[in-house]
Formats: structure tokens, sequence, C-alpha cells
């Protein structure tokens, strides 16, 4: 079951509001303005080349494959695509930023606008749809690394990544609590990897995300945001936000007031720290980058990249919807992957109970792979045994009982075929009214005293009978058989 609303929960009579950054690397093979290689791992500044050195006489050049990806991305989520697009210098001093500026967009994005659609977590059933809208995203280049580890008392800097392809992606500050946020980033990083665009790997710093978070009473003006900066992790992005939703808010009901900064989140202790104070847009002294032209974007290239690409997440939820008769969150859950989608339907479409399938897929299979941690095309239980399995719980062969005692038994690998566990565990369901209507007789002697307190109105008593029936059939007999035929007995 879903729906939508616009209430926003309050935290200690706070309104939490948070948008968010985030840096996707692109799944090029080369930089954005060089053709050193893009590939993680190498040994430090070993794949830097003149160019992302910034040594002098060295020009940009801009890479046709990373325009393609924020174009895919940009039709991804309805968003409109700049015909002429302008590339800026923003001007800031790091160490590993060999330029002194980062290549980037500022006033006119190659993407604007677009939203994302996503579920919240089920509550008590019921599956809140939300979307966030976005105000950008831009091309840019990324800066190297800073590595403090292994330098006592020193700081090393690696400049393999300075140059690496970056689609940075701005929200509105449209969500209003860390469990939205976590939900958006989900649906975000299931949207880039889809398309091929990244390849979302967190640890390794593909799918950065910065939150900028405050807090504020209803009604008033927002609050003054601190950013928590490169969250790699889901986990962790929900302990940083509601660890700084607290801080602030405790900040303000003890009279300080909350300066705009950039924070890290640090998971061993659970805190954020500030590192430094926030810049604003005008610290970065913007201008357009004269070594690089306009982009120029024609409609003919977004049409050849339009034709080209897969079926997308939401389009495919929508064709679940209206071919299998799937309820909207659960055509939504199952398009999380596309290796979920296609073992859906590959399950649906051998077993012919599309909901069956979805309620198996979504509850008892995501429930073992979570558990083990493993992915969906490594299933012990794959389509072809589920599709039978299903069969056989429609076909009343099976009480779902006894199904998942077969699904254990193929999960645990003690074999296959499904119809021969079935036969080897005795399981089958007992479907013989008249072997069914002789243990409910014996039941009913046996129990006088129940049958007198469900007559009395007492419900649990039909429990109990129940029960009985079950244990007397072993487990074999049909549940719905059972209670019809009791009540019928009973009335």
């Amino acid at each position: 079951m879903a729906h939508e609303t616009s209430s926003s929960p309050l935290v200690m009579g706070y309104e939490v509001v948070i948008g968010f950054e985030t840096h996707a690397q692109l799944s090029t093979q080369s930089k954005i303005f060089s053709r050193a290689s893009t590939a993680f791992g190498a040994e430090p500044n070993t794949q830097a080349c003149a160019v992302d050195l910034a040594l002098p006489g060295t020009l940009p050049v801009m890479n046709k494959g990373a325009v393609e990806r924020a174009i895919a991305f940009g039709l991804a989520i309805g968003a409109h695509i700049a015909p002429i697009s302008i590339f800026a210098r923003k001007n800031y001093f790091y160490p590993d930023l060999p330029k002194g500026y980062q290549i980037s967009q500022f006033e006119i994005p190659v993407v604007q606008g677009g939203s994302i659609e996503f579920f919240m977590p089920e509550v008590k059933g019921v599956a809140e749809k939300k979307s966030v809208r976005l105000v950008r995203a831009h091309l840019e280049e990324d800066a190297g690394k800073s590595l403090h580890e292994d330098f006592v008392g020193q700081t090393g800097i690696d400049l393999n990544r300075a140059g690496t392809p970056l689609l940075e992606i701005v929200t509105e500050p449209d969500m209003r609590s860390s469990t939205e946020a976590v939900a958006y980033a989900r649906e975000l990083h299931k949207i880039v990897t889809w398309i091929g665009i990244c390849d979302g790997n967190m640890q390794e710093g593909s799918f950065r995300c910065d939150a900028n978070v405050s807090v504020r009473k209803p009604g008033d003006p927002l609050g003054t945001r601190r950013e928590i900066k490169n969250l790699n992790s889901f986990k962790f992005m929900q302990q940083a936000i509601d660890y700084e939703v607290r801080w602030q808010i405790e900040e303000i009901e003890d009279g300080r007031s909350i300066q705009q900064a950039t924070v890290l989140f640090n998971p061993d202790s659970g805190e954020t720290r500030a590192m430094r104070t926030k810049e604003d847009a005008a610290d970065y002294r913007y201008f357009p980058d004269p070594d690089l032209p306009p982009l120029c974007i024609a409609p003919e290239w977004v049409q050849e990249i339009r034709a080209q690409m897969a079926e997308l997440p939401r389009v495919m939820a929508e064709r679940f919807v209206r071919d299998y008769g799937l309820p909207e969150y659960d055509a939504t859950t199952l398009t999380q992957s596309k290796a979920m989608a296609a073992y859906f339907e590959s399950t649906a479409q051998a077993c012919t109970q599309p909901k069956l399938a979805s309620n198996w897929i979504m509850g008892e299979l995501s429930r073992r792979l979570n558990a083990g941690d493993i992915g969906i095309a490594a299933a012990p239980v794959q389509p072809p045994q589920l599709a039978t399995l299903i069969a056989r719980i429609a076909d009343n062969t099976l009480s779902n009982n006894a199904a998942r005692q077969v699904f254990d038994a193929v999960w645990a690998g003690e074999g296959t075929d499904i119809d021969a566990l079935i036969e080897a565990k005795g399981l089958r369901q007992m479907n013989d009214t008249g072997a069914l209507e002789a243990i409910v007789d014996t039941v009913l002697a046996a129990n006088a005293k129940n049958v007198e307190e469900f007559r009395a109105g007492k419900d649990k008593a039909f429990n109990a009978l129940v029960g009985q029936i079950m244990k007397a059939s072993k487990g074999k007999a049909n549940p719905q058989q059972v209670n019809d035929l009791l009540r019928s007995k009973l009335s």
C-alpha cells in the first residue's frame, strides 16, 4: 500500500531541512579534459599527465563520453538539457588542486531541473511516496587526494584522481528527515548505476554525497546550514544527519547560533566536527574558462542518446503495474536493480502468478539475500525453482508453510527439483475433502469445550480448533479448506 503525504516529522519541535550535493564519477576510461586513465587503485601519481598537472602550455580538451553520460542522466530524470552550457573556473587553494582552480560549471549547467521520485520504507504496511526536485547537474573535474595515514607528520599528495570526470547533482532543500535523505540517495544511486553512467562504488569514492543540514521552527525562514562532506555509505549518511540535527537543536536551545560550516563525520565516534568555514559562491571568484569554448548540444545528439538508452526503472515499474497488475510499491521495489527486475520477470512469466512472485522475491528471497550479503545473481534459488514452487502453491499442492520448507531445502543445497523435494519430504498438501472432514469431526468430538467457547463468541477457540486440525493432519491440510469446513460444521 502506498500514498503521498505532505506532513513533515518534527524533532524536538524543530523541522529538519536537508538538501544534497552528490558527486557521481562518470564511467569514462579517460579523464574529462585529458587522455589519462581513470582506473582505480594505481600507484600514486602514475595516472596524472601534463594536462592534469597543469604544466605550462597545456590545454584542456573536452571528453565527449562525459557529456553523453550527463545527457543520459538528464533524460532519466526528466530534466532540461541546455543546448549551450559554459565551463567556469572555480578558484580556491588546496594542496591537491594542481591548477589552483577547478574547472566546473556555474551559471549555465548542462542539466537543469528534473526530479526524483521514490518510496519511503514501509511503516505499518504503508509506504509514503516522495519527490525531490533537482536544481541542476553539472560537469566538473575532480581534485587529487591528500594522504595522511602513511606519512608521519607529513601529508602526501596523489594526483591520480585529478581531472576525473564528475557529475555534481544538486537538489532543492526538499528532504525532511534522515530516512527520507537516505531513500533519496538510494534512488539516485539506482538511477546512475542503472543507466551505466557511474559504477556507484561508494567505498572507492565513485558516489560521494554531501548533505546540507539545517533546522528551524515550523513556518520560520530556512536556518543556517552545515554541509556534511563525503558520506560514503548509506548507514553513515543516516548516522551523520541524525547527529548533526541533534547537535544543531541543542546549540539553538542553549542560546548559541549556528555558523555556516563544512563538517566531517567520524564513524568511530558517531559525531560530526567542523573542518572549515563554509564558503559562498562569491568566495570562489567564478569566471568563464578562457581555454574552453561553450559546450553545444544539438537536439539530434540528445535524440541519439535517448534512442540508445535501456528501459528506465520508472518506465519498467509502470510496465510492471500495467502488464502484471502489481501495486506501484511492488513495481518500484522490484526495479531497484536490473538483476532483480529480470529475476522477477523470469519468475512471473514461468509461474503466471506475478503477485505471488513479487511477494516471495520482496519477502523470503530478499531476506535471505540480505542475511547472507549476496547478490540476487548468486541466489541458490533461481527463477525456474521459485516459479515451480509458486505454481505448486497456486495449484494447492503446497501450503505456504510447506513451501517455505522446500525453499529452505533448495537454499541449503539439498536439490533443485521442487517436485522431488515435495515427495521426499512428504509435504504434499491434503486436498481430499473426505479425509479432511473425518479429521475435523474427530477434533470437534475431542474438543467439546472449544466448541462451546466458540459458540459463546470467543474467536480464540476457533483458532485453537484450527491448530488441532493442522496438528492432526501433520501440517498437510489445506488451511483455507480447514477454515471453510470448520465454520460450516460449527454453524
